[in-house]
């Protein structure tokens, strides 16, 4: 007896630290509206107090040497996970690939064509109003998916019994700009964009764990000849100059224009700021604007069209 006694505690004492190491993750906090995390109970709780959903639209791409390859999958949803906190909504993530070719070269993107993303979207909202969902916010955070975003608005209102708005298009008369304005410049303007200091600071305050600033390698940009001719005055804020270097630029490196990320960077950030440059505080302001508009928005909407109408 004393024996089997023994060798139970013996058992025990291993079992223990086995446990403690098979146990490698962090633990998963529930968040509230929040799909993935909800049991069917809540969804349809949910339902008897709202009808909307935000839907995030990204991309799995590169982000230079300092950024997670989901950056602005990661940041749509965390995005929408805010808002969801303040207001009644669905946050549903339905897919992680955006369209995004010419980032190919750089290892771990994954892009898909403009026609299968609209289809996988438009299957979901067709999914979630049947379950009695009617309202869709479509949140763009991928400039590449700008077009694909206008055409999974448009499918979803022209082919299924949801109504879909895009998020980032009307947020305009609800945002309060000040906080940004008295955010501190750069004593002088340049080119920053993809991989910069805006999404790093974005990246910082909604999930700096996977924000590696030590790892920061400065980009040399390697434009066309004739596009680099148009940097002054895109950085400038000449509309027409951004428009056309904009139409040109980031293209895949099968178009022949010679403006793929690789054969625009030599990070694959497309700026010349260095991202360490990015700050909390930048990100913080943000996220906190969008998420304030959105909310004045959908409790506008919830006015103008309340949760269950039609």
């Amino acid at each position: 007896m004393k024996r089997l006694a023994l060798l139970l505690i013996i058992a025990a004492s291993v079992a223990q630290p086995l446990a403690a190491q098979n146990t490698t993750l962090p633990p998963i906090e529930k968040v509230k509206n929040y799909l993935p995390h909800m049991t069917r109970p809540d969804v349809e709780s949910l339902l008897t107090r709202s009808d909307m959903v935000i839907i995030p639209v990204a991309s799995l791409e590169q982000h230079g040497t300092h950024l997670p390859i989901g950056t602005d999958y990661l940041n749509g949803v965390e995005r929408a996970k805010l808002v969801a906190q303040r207001v009644d909504v669905l946050v549903a993530p339905i897919l992680l690939p955006g369209q995004s070719p010419y980032h190919m070269e750089f290892a771990g993107t994954v892009t898909l064509p403009s026609s299968l993303i609209q289809e996988v979207y438009v299957e979901a909202a067709k999914s979630l109003t049947r379950h009695g969902f009617k309202r869709f916010l479509i949140l763009n955070a991928h400039g590449g998916n700008r077009a694909i975003t206008t055409f999974i608005v448009d499918r979803i209102n022209q082919e299924t019994g949801g109504i879909a708005v895009d998020l980032g298009a009307v947020l305009g008369p609800f945002t309060d700009r000040e906080p940004a304005r008295a955010l501190p410049r750069p004593a002088q303007a340049v080119f920053d964009r993809h991989g910069g200091t805006s999404e790093t600071s974005n990246s910082l305050y909604l999930i700096p764990q996977l924000v590696d600033l030590d790892g920061v390698t400065a980009a040399e940009l390697t434009p066309p000849p004739h596009m680099e001719r148009m940097l002054p005055e895109v950085v400038a804020g000449d509309p027409t100059a951004l428009v056309v270097f904009l139409a040109e630029g980031l293209k895949d490196e099968a178009t022949g224009k010679g403006t793929s990320a690789a054969q625009m960077s030599t990070t694959g950030v497309w700026g010349v700021r260095d991202p360490a440059e990015a700050t909390l505080e930048r990100g913080r302001v943000s996220a906190e604007s969008f998420v304030d508009a959105a909310v004045a928005f959908i409790e506008r909407w919830n006015e103008l069209r309340p949760p269950g109408t039609g």
